[in-house]
């Protein structure tokens, strides 16, 4: 009987060898674009940790008024925040005072926070700004 089961185990392991061959080669790819990319992200490590470079400016207008509202004014009103425990309902308030319309804002934050996750000058511009206020 013990025979039996070990040619069983025996074709149980071969049937599954495609199946291991299969995956082991995904995983050398995985690897193989992992070591590929590590330069590139080396690099941007290092560019984000010694801020801006000569021509890391915004692209494209990025930095231009979103609903009227500056960069530099919506720094001020996330920074505003802070004051009421970042409770994010009282950002159209923090806007109001600094003579912003709900609506604008509305817009203006959207807008501001595509730009910033899209463009890394805009984001250290934001954050440079965000420290300064």
């Amino acid at each position: 009987m013990g025979m039996l089961k070990r040619m069983k185990d025996m074709r149980d392991m071969v049937d599954a060898a495609p199946g291991m061959v299969a995956q082991a080669q995904q995983l050398s790819a995985q690897a193989q674009q992992m070591a590929a990319a590590q330069p590139a992200a080396y690099q941007a490590q290092a560019a984000q940790a010694t801020g801006p470079q000569p021509g890391g400016l915004a692209a494209g207008g990025d930095l231009d008024p979103i609903a009227g509202v500056t960069i530099e004014q919506f720094a001020s009103v996330s920074k505003g925040v802070a004051a009421f425990g970042y409770d994010p309902t009282k950002l159209p308030e923090i806007a109001a005072s600094r003579g912003i319309s709900a609506i604008d804002w509305q817009t203006a934050h959207q807008g501001w926070n595509e730009r910033i996750k899209r463009n890394r000058a805009v984001a250290q511009r934001f954050n440079q700004l965000y420290r300064a206020s």
